[in-house]
């Protein structure tokens, strides 16, 4: 292992980090459980960064990658491709989207990179709104967009950035405020902004913040964004990388908490869908999908094989109901943890839904981020046999729990109890 690391150090960046103090290598897993190379079991709690989402080694998706890999593995998107199209028509029809169009690309931050160019040309300018703590994706426009300092490597970007208040509900000028206090004045600032701008593109918002720490505004503030987006031609970019596919368990899209207004013009995804493999993609209207006026092809998005992993991952999430389950699990462990953070004086906050719960740190007594204590206890809950993630936009001081949407009642007290002791140890 230590040769491993010592390999990694000397090929890889810098700033591609790794979790612990003594990185593990993951060698294999099964269900909602991974093994490392020392043999070591865990009960994983962030499935590959909310990527493996339905379970590790699901049979039904490897029979489907196999197979698939045993016909053609690539032909890229100039040629018909029958996976692709059934794929695509199955994500059309769910996302609530009329007359909807489905461009798939490798990632969440490729799919981003998609709607800000569609964006950009449908509207004929380059000025974008997006929230405050957001994180979009790790390429150069998506940088540009991402109001995450600790995810945002250079102030350089070929789009002008405008950032509104409201994707945080418990920081920030508004937090005192009632929920439709918090909505109606996060939606005066919206309107104060757009009267110092001209031809905004669009409004891109993940409906909850992944890297963010999993925080999210009151539901229907986009709704009410919404109303005054229409009025300038504005269009909504909701980014479901994380939020989609039902982890929320109250809603299959994290916008749907928002739909009063009706839906958004374009949608993206990637992460849970193929289960591992590398998936993503636009969901928009036809009139903005189709609004290029110059070629534009994908050599690898839309592989045969990754979309029949992505077929038969959804497939099986629809068969079993694992939005239901993410929503009576999710909301089981969810109390679950409030009630141990009752007891531990650094904990400020738990929140979330379904499965996507963060954890906020501070220091006890004050309102200060506790980034030691969220590396401490992210370590401790190593040591017990349970892999979680973190994040936050003030200093990665939450962590954030979003285990494989097949989790059981059991295996989310164990988790449970795993964290329980690493807070209290901590």
């Amino acid at each position: 292992m230590t040769n491993l690391y010592d390999r990694h150090k000397a090929v890889i960046p810098d700033w591609v980090s790794l979790f612990y103090k003594q990185p593990i290598e993951i060698t294999h897993g099964e269900g909602r459980h991974v093994w490392d190379a020392d043999g070591n079991r865990y009960l994983d709690f962030f499935g590959g960064i909310l990527t493996t989402m339905t379970a590790h080694a699901l049979p039904e998706v490897t029979k489907a990658v196999s197979e698939q890999a045993g016909r053609i593995i690539h032909s890229s998107t100039l040629y018909l491709n029958r996976p692709m199209v059934e794929l695509a028509e199955r994500v059309a029809t769910l996302s609530g989207i009329p007359d909807a169009r489905v461009f798939f690309t490798t990632s969440g931050t490729e799919a981003n990179d998609t709607a800000l160019l569609l964006a950009t040309a449908y509207r004929g300018s380059n000025q974008v709104l997006a929230m405050r703590n957001s994180y979009h994706g790790r390429s150069f426009s998506a940088v540009g967009i991402t109001g995450n300092r600790a995810w945002s490597p250079t102030s350089l970007s070929p789009l002008q950035t405008l950032y509104v208040h409201g994707g945080v509900r418990t920081r920030g000028p508004y937090a005192q405020l009632s929920d439709a206090q918090f909505i109606k004045a996060c939606v005066a600032d919206l309107e104060d902004l757009l009267g110092h701008t001209r031809g905004v593109a669009a409004l891109i918002a993940e409906p909850i913040q992944g890297v963010g720490g999993f925080t999210a505004p009151p539901d229907g503030l986009y709704a009410a964004f919404r109303e005054v987006l229409d009025r300038h031609g504005i269009l909504w970019i909701t980014d479901e990388v994380q939020t989609g596919w039902g982890r929320t368990g109250e809603h299959f899209w994290g916008w749907q908490a928002h739909a009063a207004s009706g839906p958004p013009d374009m949608l993206t995804f990637a992460k849970g869908i193929g289960n591992g493999m590398s998936i993503g993609g636009v969901v928009a209207r036809a009139e903005v999908m189709n609004c290029l006026d110059a070629n534009s092809i994908s050599t690898f998005g839309g592989s045969p094989v990754t979309m029949a992993a992505g077929l038969a991952n959804l497939s099986y999430l629809l068969e079993h109901d694992l939005q239901g389950n993410a929503r009576r699990v999710g909301g089981l462990l969810i109390e679950r943890l409030r009630a141990i953070g009752a007891s531990v004086p650094a904990v400020q906050e738990v929140r979330g839904r379904g499965l996507m719960i963060g954890i906020e740190l501070v220091r006890p007594g004050t309102d200060e981020a506790n980034p030691e204590a969220a590396s401490a206890v992210l370590e401790a809950a190593r040591e017990g046999g349970l892999l979680i993630g973190k994040g936050g936009g003030h200093n990665t001081s939450v962590l954030r729990i979003a285990p494989p949407l097949t989790l059981t009642v059991a295996e989310a007290e164990e988790g449970a109890s795993i964290i329980e002791r690493a807070l209290h140890n901590v």
